[in-house]
């Protein structure tokens, strides 16, 4: 197997090349597991607050929906948490334990973007971001609180399995 990141360095490369081969998976990790905490806590705000909003009336629900602006930005940290988790699984191709977590962890984030541009993106634009009340704003607000439910649910199970991958990966 060729040098690279899968394979140690050949013999006679310099003490640094040897060091930051071996950090990468490390840094691969450290990297993941802060972009998939960072991920976490929107979505935990979501889940959190779903018994508090599930039941409000359109007026309440639309100002507390207002609260939500801007957030769109946390779609950067997912995307990077996809990328590092998939980085790292790619890194660690050659250690099975670790390899299978951080893939897992990769696949569950990919699955938090699909829920979000199958139910929760819709919503908004259906409410012009909860904005503009159409007839069936009930059932889009059952289809966003629960897709963020579900999302919830899904990165606290990445931020496990990329911290499992690196407490397996020693």
């Amino acid at each position: 197997m060729p040098p690279g990141l899968l394979a140690p360095p050949p013999l006679g490369k310099t003490p640094l090349t040897a060091q930051v081969w071996l950090m990468t998976p490390r840094l691969l990790h450290f990297l993941a597991i802060i972009l998939v905490g960072l991920a976490l806590v929107p979505a935990g705000a979501h889940l959190f607050a779903l018994p508090n909003k599930i039941a409000m009336s359109q007026e309440d629900y639309f100002t507390a929906q207002a609260v939500y602006r801007g957030w769109a930005l946390f779609g950067i940290v997912l995307i990077a948490a996809l990328v590092a988790t998939v980085a790292c699984a790619f890194v660690l191709g050659r250690r099975q334990r670790p390899y299978v977590l951080a893939g897992l962890a990769g696949l569950l984030i990919a699955a938090t973007l699909a829920i979000f541009f199958l139910w929760t993106f819709p919503a908004n634009q259906a409410t012009a971001n909860w904005t503009v009340v159409p007839e069936n704003w009930r059932e889009l607000r059952m289809q966003w609180e629960f897709a963020h439910a579900v999302n919830a649910v899904l990165t606290f199970a990445a931020f496990c399995a990329i911290t499992l991958s690196a407490l397996r990966d020693r």
